[in-house]
């Protein structure tokens, strides 16, 4: 099943990222479980660019769900961008996307995905109200 990306969405981040050469399979290119791990590091680097740092004693995102389209294959070696956008905010929760094209294809997207992001009173291991800063970001 392939899940869309949305056109009514927010670009919040960018970066580059390089593959390195531990990101490949047997077969010569990246593994997909390394681009969970590409999109794991987006979001962490833009939370952090933000000032959202979480704590397990305070309140912050959790992801509770996480896709991948593959449309074409990466290989090492090359460098990525990575793009990070929103959508859909609700009460405690919003949606994330993240596209990945080569560097030196850029605009074509290699890889697409996307993760939905609750806001957490970790403490009470339950949805909370997110925060007006975060929302301000998101919507």
């Amino acid at each position: 099943m392939r899940i869309e990306i949305p056109e009514q969405k927010k670009l919040v981040y960018e970066m580059p990222l390089t593959i390195r050469w531990g990101d490949q399979d047997p077969m010569g290119h990246v593994n997909n479980a390394s681009y969970f791990r590409y999109f794991e590091t987006i979001r962490i680097d833009w939370f952090r660019s933000i000032g959202c740092l979480s704590t397990p004693l305070g309140e912050g995102p959790v992801i509770i769900n996480a896709f991948c389209n593959f449309y074409r294959q990466f290989e090492y070696p090359g460098d990525v961008l990575l793009k990070l956008y929103t959508s859909d905010p609700g009460r405690s929760s919003f949606e994330t996307w993240i596209t990945m094209e080569r560097a030196e294809r850029p605009g074509q997207v290699d890889a697409a995905g996307g993760a939905t992001t609750v806001w957490t009173d970790f403490p009470k291991q339950k949805s909370a109200p997110m925060p007006q800063w975060l929302r301000e970001i998101v919507a």
